[in-house]
């Protein structure tokens, strides 16, 4: 992750350091957990067998968890493929809603979850309005929005539209979608272009799923990316052409900057939430 290694932080500016979140900017908190990490190593890639397929998405509504829950690999079709899970003590469900409706609205609010490598976020002209409205209830403002998030993953700057979906659009099995299955789920697909790509490369596309489930004194927060991949009715549909493969440096580093960014939320949320949670202005 060496383009990751020489990112430092960009300072603030005399407006957002009057921001009454700026203060999480620099702030901070406990590492990841030294297990998870090596559980993610470069040299510990996952075979196929041991991955959850898009087409299974659905078993993580089954109670438990799966065989695999943490690391990284390459499918044989050339997806990459990416499993996290984090314990949040302190987190709710309705935390997590609120947060994914928040933190879009102003760029620095998406750069205190992780500096430096998150840089900025912002959604379409129409979404703004939806985001602010106190009649839309808080667990439908991110669905259906897009989140045009800029960030290093180890790979440089970038730029990745995020459209988030509800989860029947995803392919859940909504006759299945209550407690204790799930808590609350974010995801979608999304369409990523590095900085200093040329512009005769197309954007990468990937599915990202966010699967929450309560726990006693917190929530369970699993991840899945299916890179290579996009949604289409549904369903999850490869889009690499025959013998192109998703670059294993890009895998790999968003495997590890997921580690780092969920484990800082772990501690960031509640403190954010404490002060701010209801609020979106």
């Amino acid at each position: 992750m060496a383009a990751t290694m020489e990112r430092q932080p960009r300072p603030l500016t005399p407006e957002e350091q009057a921001k009454p979140y700026a203060k999480f900017y620099t702030m901070e908190f406990p590492g990841p957990d030294p297990a998870t990490v090596a559980l993610m190593a470069r040299d510990r890639r996952l075979p196929q067998e041991r991955m959850l397929m898009p087409e299974d998405l659905n078993r993580l509504l089954d109670p438990g968890n799966l065989e695999t829950e943490v690391g990284w690999g390459m499918m044989d079709n050339g997806a990459g493929y990416i499993a996290m899970r984090h314990e949040m003590p302190g987190v709710t469900v309705e935390m997590v809603d609120w947060w994914f409706a928040w933190h879009p609205i102003e760029g620095l609010r998406y750069r205190i979850w992780y500096p430096p490598y998150h840089l900025g976020v912002h959604v379409d002209e129409w979404a703004q309005p939806r985001l602010l409205d106190p009649q839309v209830p808080v667990r439908d403002k991110c669905e259906k929005v897009v989140h045009h998030v800029t960030e290093d993953t180890g790979m440089g700057t970038e730029h990745i539209d995020i459209h988030f979906l509800t989860p029947e659009q995803v392919g859940f099995d909504m006759s299945r979608w209550h407690k204790p299955n799930v808590g609350t789920f974010v995801g979608g697909f999304g369409w990523s272009v590095n900085e200093h790509q040329p512009p005769e490369i197309p954007a990468a596309p990937a599915i990202m799923v966010h699967f929450i489930r309560e726990m006693d004194g917190g929530v369970e927060w699993r991840t899945r990316f299916w890179m290579g991949y996009t949604i289409l009715n549904g369903h999850p549909v490869p889009l690499l052409p025959p013998g192109v493969r998703v670059p294993e440096d890009a895998v790999y580093g968003l495997a590890n900057h997921n580690i780092y960014e969920y484990t800082r939320l772990t501690s960031l949320l509640p403190l954010v939430y404490a002060e701010l949670g209801g609020t979106y202005a």
